[in-house]
């Protein structure tokens, strides 16, 4: 069973909000990625989305491509990301985790082969970038019947009959695109984001998490105004990546970062 809806169920309860980091598995290294997986949770994650590298990740910004290059360089595929996952298990068996990528790696292992080793690694969800509603029946029917969270995308420009469509085949929560174009982009209006996420819940009743545009502590807060979540990926990525070569370092500066991002959410008195 996902550990997902009790992770939201526990945090509305004690009125606070998610935080979400993402990081892209083997990058910049596949033996930094377990260590960080449990350092994000030290620095207040609620649930972890981790990224399946691919060679052509389309919805992604320039850091998240290079992150995948990396990784991809390293040897890591689907398969080793599942290992990781089970790892991380080893020593946490809490923390809700995602897998989030893009559709192929999962076709070319076999989407039953792909649910049976997820469900063993200790998945609680899967966000697959480019598989619409439209066409995710079967697959979402199939994550569900296994335990498996189907997470969606929603964005500034999806209709209302999409957001429908979504919503019955969603589980976990939504992750809202709060900006129109790829990972990493710019500016974020909280008084529009917030006007468009009372829009979304007249449609559903799941928890909403906001990525993209989020890059420090005061961004996550006032996103957590208004959100259920708060996803924070290119911000985090870019740090490890600048900071590579030192590995102390980037884990001491990616975990100040992620932190202050938790106690700026916390100290909103929600």
């Amino acid at each position: 069973m996902s550990r997902i809806a009790p992770r939201f169920a526990q945090l509305k309860q004690s009125g606070r909000k998610a935080l979400i980091p993402y990081i892209t598995a083997g990058d910049p290294d596949p033996a930094v990625t377990v260590p960080m997986l449990h350092a994000r949770v030290e620095s207040g994650a609620d649930v972890i989305e981790l990224g399946v590298p691919f060679s052509d990740p389309m919805a992604d910004g320039p850091v998240i491509q290079r992150a995948c290059e990396r990784a991809l360089k390293k040897k890591v595929g689907l398969r080793r990301v599942l290992e990781m996952v089970r790892q991380f298990r080893e020593g946490d068996r809490e923390t809700p985790l995602v897998l989030m990528g893009y559709l192929n790696p999962i076709e070319a292992m076999g989407n039953r082969a792909f649910i049976t080793a997820a469900v063993d690694a200790g998945v609680d969800g899967v966000l697959t970038v480019d598989l619409p509603p439209e066409e995710a029946h079967d697959f979402s029917a199939a994550l569900v019947s296994a335990g498996l969270d189907p997470i969606f995308l929603i964005s500034p420009t999806t209709t209302a009959e999409r957001i429908r469509a979504v919503a019955a085949q969603a589980r976990g929560y939504l992750y809202y695109v709060s900006l129109k174009g790829v990972t990493g982009a710019a500016t974020l209006d909280v008084a529009a984001l917030d006007h468009r996420l009372q829009t979304i819940r007249r449609y559903t009743e799941l928890p909403i998490g906001v990525g993209f545009g989020i890059k420090d502590a005061k961004t996550a807060a006032n996103v957590a105004r208004v959100a259920d979540g708060v996803v924070v990926g290119s911000a985090l990525v870019s740090r490890m990546a600048e900071l590579a070569n030192d590995p102390a370092a980037m884990a001491r500066e990616v975990g100040d970062l992620a932190a202050g991002m938790r106690r700026a959410m916390d100290e909103l008195g929600l």
